[in-house]
C-alpha cells in the first residue's frame, strides 16, 4: 500500500519544502495532509508552507496543471492566459512556475514583467481576451499567506461551478515533479502602460487642483497608483515613504489592511502635514481603496459605503440613462435611494465582485462596503483601488472648484435621503469551528426587535441558488443588520445600518447623535452573539 505523504514529499520539487516536511512530527504531517486548500474566494488563499493545505511550488504546479486541463476540456487549448503577481513571499516562484506549467500544456502565455496590482492582471485578460487569468496574491491577508487568483469569463472572478470542477480537476493530477513545464519569459511594459493609459482617461471633470497623500501600505500598488495619477493630470501627491516600497513583512501594520483600525494611520498623518485634500490608502495588491478626508474633528477615514455613494453619484452623472449600479446584501441601503433618484437601475448581489460584475446588462459601477470599488467595468471587471483613487480625485478637485468637500456632499445625501450610519462588527477567532458555532446560536434564538424596532429574518442559507449563502439578514424600517462569516479571513462579521430622516442641514447633527445611539445598540447585540 502507497503512503501519500511519502509520495508527496518523494514529487515535491522544491528542496526546502521537502526537507521542511521531513523535518516535521507524525502529528504536524498529519495537519498538513488533513485536507488540502480549497477553492474560496476566487481561488486559493492559505500559508506559505511546504504540503497540500499550504501555499508552495508543489501545490501551485498541480492546481495550474489542473486548471490547465479543465480549460483544455472545453476546447480553449492553446488559447492565451495572463500570469501576474504581487511581492509577497514565495510570489515570483510561484508565478514562474504557474507560467511554466501553462507553457508546457501548450498555452500561450503572458507572463507580467514584474510584481502588480491585481487589476493589471484583470485588465491584461479582458484586453487580450484572454481565457484565464491567474495572480500570485493574498490581498491584504496577513504576511505569512499568499494566494492564487483565477479571472475567467472576460477577466471576471471565477464562480461555481467552475471552481468545484477545477478543483476535481487537480485531484487527478499526477506527482509536481512529473508535470511538464516550459521557460517563459516576461512580457513587456505594454499592457502596464495600457492600463494606466485607461485610468487616465476616466476622470469626467476639469480641475486637477488636489493635494494627495497616498499610501500603498508596503504592497505593489504605488508606483501604478502614482503614474495613473500623474497621467490623469494631478501631479501634486505626497507618498508614504516608509509604506511605498513593496515588502512582504508589512513592518509598519499589524494588518495590512485599510479597513483596520490604525492601518492607515501614516497617511493620515503625512495628509495633515502636508494640508493635503484627500487621503487614499490602497492595499497590498491595490485592488481596494480606502478614501480618508479632513473633518471638523481631524482627519478619518470614510466607510465603504460612504466612498460607494460618492462615486456611485459621480460616475452616474456622465453615465448613459438607463444605466446599472450595484451594490452587495451587507453594504448601505443609500446606493439604491440615490440609483431611483437619478434615474438608474439598482442591483443587490451576494458578496463578492464575482456577483458583482455579473450583475447585469449596463453596468457602470459596482461597489462593496469592504472598500471595493469597480468604476470601469468596461475594461476592469473586479474591484480596482487604482482606477477607484483616480476618480475620487477627480470627485474630490470637482468639488474643491466649487468651493466644496467630499463631507459636504454627504452632507446633502443625508438630507436628501436621510442619515444612514453603518459599521462593521467583526469577531476574529482561532478556531474557524466557534463562527459556526456563533451562526448556530443566532439561529437558534432569531431577535423579534433591534434597537427596539421590530425586525424580520431573512436565512440566506434557506434559498435556492446563487442566491444562497451562510448570512442571516435581520430587517425592520430603519434598521438592518446582516451576519455572516467572512469569506477570506477567519472573522465572524456583523453588518450594521441604522436610518434617521433630517429634513435640513440644522437637523443633522441631532438625527446624527440619534443614529449613532441605535448604532450602539446594534453593537452591543452583535458583541454578544
Amino acid at each position: 500500500m502507497t503512503d501519500p505523504i511519502a509520495e508527496w514529499i518523494d514529487a515535491d520539487p522544491d528542496p526546502r519544502t521537502r526537507a521542511e516536511l521531513a523535518a516535521l512530527s507524525p502529528g504536524e504531517l498529519a495537519d498538513r495532509f488533513a485536507a488540502p486548500l480549497t477553492f474560496g474566494t476566487a481561488g486559493l488563499r492559505g500559508p506559505v508552507r511546504a504540503g497540500p493545505n499550504g501555499m508552495n511550488l508543489a501545490v501551485v504546479i498541480r492546481t495550474t496543471a489542473g486548471l490547465s486541463a479543465w480549460l483544455k476540456d472545453r476546447c480553449l487549448g492553446g488559447s492565451t492566459v495572463v500570469v501576474g503577481r504581487d511581492a509577497r513571499h514565495g510570489s515570483e516562484a510561484f508565478a514562474h512556475a504557474a507560467a511554466e506549467v501553462l507553457a508546457g500544456a501548450g498555452f500561450s502565455v503572458v507572463l507580467l514583467p514584474r510584481p502588480l496590482p491585481t487589476p493589471v492582471v484583470a485588465f491584461a485578460v479582458r484586453h487580450l481576451r484572454a481565457a484565464a487569468g491567474i495572480q500570485i496574491t493574498a490581498s491584504h491577508n496577513p504576511a505569512a499567506d499568499n494566494g492564487y487568483k483565477v479571472y475567467l469569463d472576460g477577466g471576471a472572478q471565477l464562480i461555481s461551478p467552475s471552481d468545484r470542477e477545477i478543483e476535481a480537476s487537480i485531484t487527478r493530477v499526477g506527482p509536481a515533479n512529473l508535470v511538464p513545464r516550459l521557460p517563459v519569459p516576461p512580457a513587456s511594459d505594454d499592457l502596464v502602460d495600457l492600463y494606466v493609459d485607461r485610468v487616465a482617461s476616466l476622470p469626467a471633470g476639469r480641475s486637477r487642483t488636489l493635494r494627495i497623500a497616498l499610501t500603498a501600505m508596503h504592497g505593489v500598488g504605488g508606483e501604478t497608483a502614482v503614474a495613473a495619477l500623474t497621467s490623469a493630470g494631478f501631479t501634486d501627491v505626497h507618498t508614504v515613504a516608509a509604506q511605498f516600497d513593496p515588502d512582504p513583512d508589512f513592518p509598519t501594520v499589524e494588518f495590512p489592511n485599510p479597513e483596520e483600525p490604525g492601518a492607515s494611520a501614516a497617511v493620515l498623518a503625512l495628509a495633515e502635514e502636508v494640508g493635503a485634500d484627500i487621503a487614499l490608502a490602497l492595499d497590498p495588491d491595490a485592488d481596494r481603496c480606502a478614501v480618508g478626508v479632513r473633518g471638523p474633528d481631524g482627519w478619518r477615514m470614510l466607510r465603504g459605503d460612504e466612498t460607494g455613494v460618492l462615486l456611485g453619484d459621480h460616475v452616474l452623472a456622465s453615465a448613459a440613462a438607463d444605466s446599472l449600479v450595484a451594490t452587495t446584501i451587507v453594504s448601505s441601503a443609500l446606493l439604491e435611494k440615490l440609483a431611483a433618484a437619478r434615474g438608474a437601475r439598482f442591483a443587490r448581489t451576494l458578496t463578492g465582485f464575482k456577483w458583482l460584475v455579473r450583475a447585469g446588462e449596463g453596468l457602470v459601477y459596482a461597489y462593496e462596503e469592504a472598500i471595493g470599488h469597480c468604476v470601469d467595468p468596461e475594461s476592469v471587471r473586479d474591484k480596482d483601488g487604482i482606477s477607484a483613487a483616480v476618480v475620487t480625485a477627480d470627485l474630490a478637485a470637482t468639488l474643491r472648484a466649487e468651493g466644496s468637500t467630499l463631507l459636504d456632499r454627504l452632507d446633502d445625501y443625508a438630507v436628501e435621503f436621510g442619515v444612514h450610519a453603518g459599521d462593521q462588527v467583526s469577531r476574529r477567532v482561532t478556531d474557524p469551528a466557534d463562527i459556526a458555532a456563533m451562526m448556530r446560536r443566532l439561529r437558534s434564538d432569531l431577535p423579534a426587535e433591534l434597537a427596539g424596532e421590530p425586525v424580520e429574518a431573512t436565512d440566506l442559507a434557506d434559498l435556492r441558488g446563487q442566491s444562497r449563502t451562510d448570512a442571516v439578514v435581520l430587517a425592520g424600517p430603519t434598521v438592518r443588520m446582516v451576519v455572516r462569516p467572512s469569506g477570506t479571513e477567519p472573522k465572524l462579521k456583523c453588518y450594521l445600518e441604522v436610518v434617521v430622516p433630517a429634513p435640513d442641514r440644522s437637523a443633522l447633527p441631532a438625527a446624527r447623535a440619534v443614529a449613532a445611539a441605535r448604532l450602539n445598540l446594534l453593537r452591543e447585540f452583535a458583541g454578544a452573539l
